[in-house]
């Protein structure tokens, strides 16, 4: 699947994302998609201190009124805005539908399905997830397109849509062109097309920091694959504060700590107990989250070899750097690389 990124700026409008509230909607995956789509742009640089360059995203809960919307499963869904205000949106998604057993799907989501059209007519990338093809369809935008919906759904496509091109087995499926309708498949796909949207419009970095933050993805590896050197303590020590600046374009030098150490003027044994109680981490600890945060950065972006990068970070031995990123990343390089360059 090729993706057509548009180009990423920071002073880039927020992108409009709709969120369509029915009864039967998935509070679970609108309140899901609303959170996600909410850190994009920012939360990354709050946990990390790194800057980042990605636009932000403005999600917004769109229903037939602003009252509270008392679900099939009984949650409540707030809309933040209704179908009548005709704001117009970058992004549309129709969330996941619960519905009862052989529904009558005919006329069912009038305000809905007419805003839809609008918001298509605007412009809009149309999206589903799950069920929620199923208003998609009932819009008239899947007819002579591929599609994917939940396994469960493929017998009432059959029944009444039978002019979508159903392809049940797939996650996720951009169909057209342009890619402006997106469905994807079962109910926890949601994150899937959120990270695809996400690398779409904002960036495969930014991409890449949500599910980092999320823990998006397989989690059978346990959480290190999914964590990041966590922003140094804020302190006042002069001296230190050097040492970082520089360590940070240099982090690659032999014998690091010792270099720091004789930049500071202080004693060995001062400067370690000052810089733990500065930064929060001891010098060699901080040393090797920098050169694995490199490598981890090489190792998704690139195709440069293991050991050139294991050289590049200030690893001759590239069996200590490995020994070391599988301790820090909980994978060895090449299966980090395999997860995050997907």
């Amino acid at each position: 699947m090729t993706l057509c990124l548009m180009p990423i700026s920071q002073n880039s409008r927020k992108l409009s994302v709709g969120l369509v509230a029915v009864p039967e909607s998935s509070a679970a995956v609108t309140y899901g998609l609303h959170e996600v789509f909410s850190c994009v742009g920012n939360v990354w640089e709050n946990l990390t201190g790194e800057p980042v360059r990605s636009r932000e995203m403005q999600p917004r809960i769109v229903g037939v009124t602003t009252d509270p919307i008392r679900t099939t499963l009984r949650v409540p869904l707030v809309p933040d805005s209704t179908f009548a205000d005709r704001a117009q949106m970058d992004v549309v998604i129709v969330p996941d539908l619960f519905l009862e057993p052989d529904p009558d799907l005919t006329d069912r989501w009038p305000e809905a399905t007419e805003w839809l059209k609008d918001q298509r007519r605007q412009g809009a990338i149309i999206c589903s997830v799950c069920t929620g093809a199923l208003m998609l369809a009932q819009a008239g935008f899947l007819d002579g397109r591929e599609a994917t919906t939940h396994w469960s759904a493929s017998a009432l496509f059959k029944t009444h849509y039978p002019g979508v091109d159903l392809r049940s087995e797939r996650v996720l499926v951009p169909s057209g062109p342009e890619h402006d309708i997106v469905t994807s498949g079962g109910s926890a796909s949601w994150t899937d097309l959120s990270l695809y949207l996400i690398a779409r419009f904002c960036g495969e970095e930014e991409a890449r920091h949500i599910a980092k933050i999320f823990m998006f993805g397989d989690r059978s590896q346990g959480q290190l694959p999914f964590a990041t050197m966590v922003r140094p303590r804020q302190h006042t020590d002069a001296a230190i504060s050097e040492c970082q600046q520089w360590i940070a374009e240099n982090y690659e030098v032999a014998n690091p700590v010792a270099e720091m150490t004789a930049r500071s003027g202080l004693t060995e044994r001062t400067f370690k107990r000052r810089f733990r109680t500065s930064t929060g981490y001891t010098p060699i600890d901080y040393v090797q989250s920098l050169r694995v945060e490199e490598a981890k950065h090489l190792l998704e972006t690139t195709n440069t070899p293991v050991d050139d990068i294991s050289e590049q970070v200030g690893y001759e031995d590239s069996g200590s750097f490995r020994r070391l990123f599988k301790r820090q990343v909980g994978v060895p390089p090449q299966q980090y690389r395999q997860r995050y360059q997907a």
